[in-house]
């Protein structure tokens, strides 16, 4: 056999243990009966209509469709008071403005959050003598009998001589940053039935207090929010909770969303501080209901947990907290990316995502038709709407914005740096625009959309906004000469498949007659990694996936006969239904059944791999496109879930980011193969990898302490890439580094 044929098929093997094979009980439904009528938000007697219900259901009354569940008011915490913006004390300058170079003060290591750190003992030439300096097991795994919801996704942050990170299940640690010792541990007691689509904890927040004196427990604190929806602050010093923070360190963020159960809504992001606001933002599981809870971002004193504002979409003048029976506006897009502040602009970023029931959008308001899949400049001092720039117009393909933003200057038409940020999208478009007024500084336009669509009363947009002044990443629309297997038989059966479906390239409208094929997928071009920028050389890194997906709305009798049911009812049996799969999108007419574009008998995708790629882009010259590779090998993948010890890099589905140092290097795990690697930035050469204990879908960091460079990944593995749970952060240095 020639190497040509071998290294194709080996590109084929690489899907069975990716995120695609965590749907092969999802097969394409298809329609039966008529569509149902649409049914009006919680407490509404008003008929909806096109633009969405009627201004007075939007603080309707408490949902009738399924009870408070115990214990789901984050703990049973009391309610937080209110105070005027005016009363937050103004912030005591902050480590993650200017971090110390071998410090890793925030998510993305500094308020820019570019995931550049200027560390440079590790080089290309030495990066291949790196060995794991110590492992620190955070305790925190599914354990048997439960079902496998988990990811962590964590990053650790170093500031000083600690290493803080928190557990899937937000337990909060500090570690030695030399040895991996935990100096101590807070446990936080977040239950099993809190998890929501996965057990993650992306980050903990470092903040410094202006009102506590230093040496004082909490003048320098850790802030997370939890999956059961508690904004916590502990002292960095001991880990006790914050006395003088909400309610004995706890502060009940289930306030004002109205009905829910455990699970439903989490928060799995570490929250920005700016200008003393801590500004909170959470996921509300997908394809749930219609008048799922609130989206709706809000802002705290970071000194004190009191609530200081909120920005609800439906109700954007009313910055007050809810009360009585009164909350927010059910159904709004929600953001469960990670924010990013801007305190030179006293500004905060939010990705957000589409409404709940992604697939259909005809009960939306137009208020909610401007904001979703969009990027939201919110006042921090206020939550005011400053300004909104859209990256995909009345979404019902699931691209909400999974990415953070990352903030860089970009020259101007005068030579004048312009404050620029950088945002990522699912669909492989990177839009780059002013900071200060949300207006493109490259390029943007509007091109022609397939429109109107087939659902009634549910029209798609004519055209929609395509990023020209950057390399796209993606590749080009599928044709049949594009579908693959392993065999003549497999690529028949792919051919078969997609004949049968429908589809007009991206923005195929979604039908309800036939399954339609959505690429990009949901899953990207980029997702929650987001990207890394080296602001010396100008380079921007960027990992993408290519894996398209096969939907089909299905009538409502059609879903019940699926057993497809929120989260919310009484007889919920997990797997009925949820994120990243089958949806009862109950309220709407339809539900959604979301399944891989693939051979469901080997597990192994119909469009010819690579379906997961690594890109460098110069942002200093033309941001042209330096070098793009396959991300990932078959080594751990193969047909029917069996790997094949393949090392071929013929790129494989990942979700995770990258870090890119002043040595060079730019360091990555998220791919399906449970490697790190370490890259060339100039030449895109593998120089090192190493075999992760885990999946390593998480962002790695860098740190350096005593005297010695050290690079730390997250292997905790991933339930929906189907690679190996582990509770293992592992850490890695040069020889003289370890003991």
């Amino acid at each position: 056999m020639r190497r040509s044929h071998l290294l194709a098929t080996a590109a084929g093997l690489a899907l069975a243990c990716s995120p695609l094979a965590a749907h092969a009980q999802f097969a394409p439904a298809g329609s039966g009966g008529s569509p149902t009528a649409a049914v009006p938000g919680p407490g509404n007697a008003n008929e909806p209509t096109e633009s969405g219900p009627k201004e007075q259901s939007y603080f309707a009354g408490p949902s009738p469709y399924a009870p408070q569940a115990p214990g789901v008011n984050a703990a049973n915490l009391p309610d937080i008071e209110s105070i005027d913006p005016s009363e937050v004390p103004a912030m005591a300058p902050q480590q993650s403005a200017n971090p110390a170079p071998g410090d890793w003060v925030a998510y993305g290591r500094d308020d820019h959050q570019t995931r550049y750190s200027p560390l440079s003992e590790i080089t290309p030439e030495n990066a291949g003598n790196l060995k794991v300096a110590f492992t620190y097991h955070t305790g925190s795994y599914p354990r048997p009998g439960q079902t496998n919801k988990w990811a962590a996704e964590t990053t650790p942050i170093k500031v000083g001589d600690g290493l803080y990170m928190c557990s899937a299940m937000n337990d909060i640690m500090k570690l030695d940053p030399v040895t991996g010792k935990q100096i101590w541990r807070r446990n936080v007691d977040v239950k099993y039935h809190s998890i929501p689509y996965t057990a993650a904890c992306k980050g903990v927040t470092y903040f410094t207090s202006s009102v506590v004196p230093e040496g004082q427990p909490c003048h320098n604190r850790l802030i997370e929010g939890t999956l059961d929806m508690r904004l916590i602050a502990v002292d960095a010093a001991t880990g006790e909770f914050c006395p003088n923070f909400g309610h004995g360190g706890q502060v009940n963020l289930m306030q004002g969303l109205g009905e829910s159960v455990p699970g439903f809504v989490s928060m799995t992001v570490p929250p920005p501080v700016v200008d003393g606001v801590v500004v909170v933002n959470h996921e509300v599981l997908d394809g749930q209901r219609r008048w799922a809870p609130s989206g709706v971002i809000r802002g705290y004193d970071a000194e004190s947990g009191k609530f200081v504002w909120a920005w609800d979409v439906n109700n954007p003048t009313d910055h007050s907290q809810p009360t009585g029976n009164r909350h927010y506006s059910r159904g709004t897009p929600n953001s469960w990316a990670a924010l990013t502040g801007d305190s030179a602009l006293g500004l905060v970023y939010v990705p957000t995502g589409n409404s709940a029931a992604d697939y259909y959008s005809a009960l939306r308001s137009d208020a909610e038709n401007k904001v979703s899949s969009a990027v939201v400049a919110i006042d921090v001092k206020t939550g005011e709407e400053k300004w909104v720039f859209q990256t995909a117009h009345k979404d019902v393909w699931d691209y909400d914005i999974g990415s953070q933003a990352t903030l860089m200057d970009m020259p101007g038409p005068d030579g004048q740096p312009v404050p620029a940020l950088i945002m990522p999208t699912k669909r492989g478009q990177t839009f780059v625009l002013d900071r200060r007024t949300g207006k493109p500084v490259l390029p943007v336009v509007e091109r022609p959309a397939p429109s109107p669509g087939v659902i009634p009363g549910d029209p798609r947009t004519p055209t929609q906004p395509w990023s020209v002044g950057m390399p796209a990443l993606r590749v080009p629309d599928l044709k049949e000469t594009d579908m693959w297997g392993m065999s003549p038989i497999d690529q028949l059966f792919c051919r078969i498949k997609f004949r049968r479906a429908n589809y007009v390239g991206e923005f195929t409208p979604p039908s309800v007659d036939k399954p339609w094929i959505e690429y990009p997928g949901y899953n990207g071009g980029s997702d929650w990694g987001s990207m890394s920028y080296d602001e010396k050389s100008g380079i921007l890194i960027a990992n993408w996936n290519i894996t398209p997906m096969y939907d089909q709305l299905v009538t409502r009798k059609k879903a019940d006969k699926l057993g497809l049911m929120p989260i919310d009812d009484p007889n919920f049996k997990p797997g009925g239904g949820g994120a990243e799969g089958n949806g009862a999108m109950d309220g709407t007419p339809y539900g959604i059944v979301v399944t891989p574009f693939w051979d469901q008998y080997t597990g192994m995708m119909c469009n010819r791999p690579p379906y997961g790629m690594i890109t460098a882009i110069d942002m200093k010259h033309g941001q042209k496109v330096l070098w793009q590779h396959p991300l990932g090998t078959a080594r751990a993948n193969g047909p029917w879930g069996l790997p094949t010890g393949l090392p071929w890099e013929i790129g494989t589905p990942n979700n995770g980011g990258s870090v890119v140092t002043g040595g060079g290097l730019v360091f990555i795990a998220a791919a399906t193969d449970n490697q790190i690697r370490a890259i060339d930035e100039h030449t895109g050469k593998v120089v090192w990898s190493a075999v992760l204990p885990g999946g390593g879908q998480a962002n790695p960091m860098t740190y350096e302490a005593n005297g010695h460079q050290y690079v730390a990944i997250m292997a905790g593995g991933h339930h929906f890439m189907m690679t190996p749970v582990s509770d293992q952060l592992v850490v890695y240095a040069l020889p003289d580094a370890v003991k």
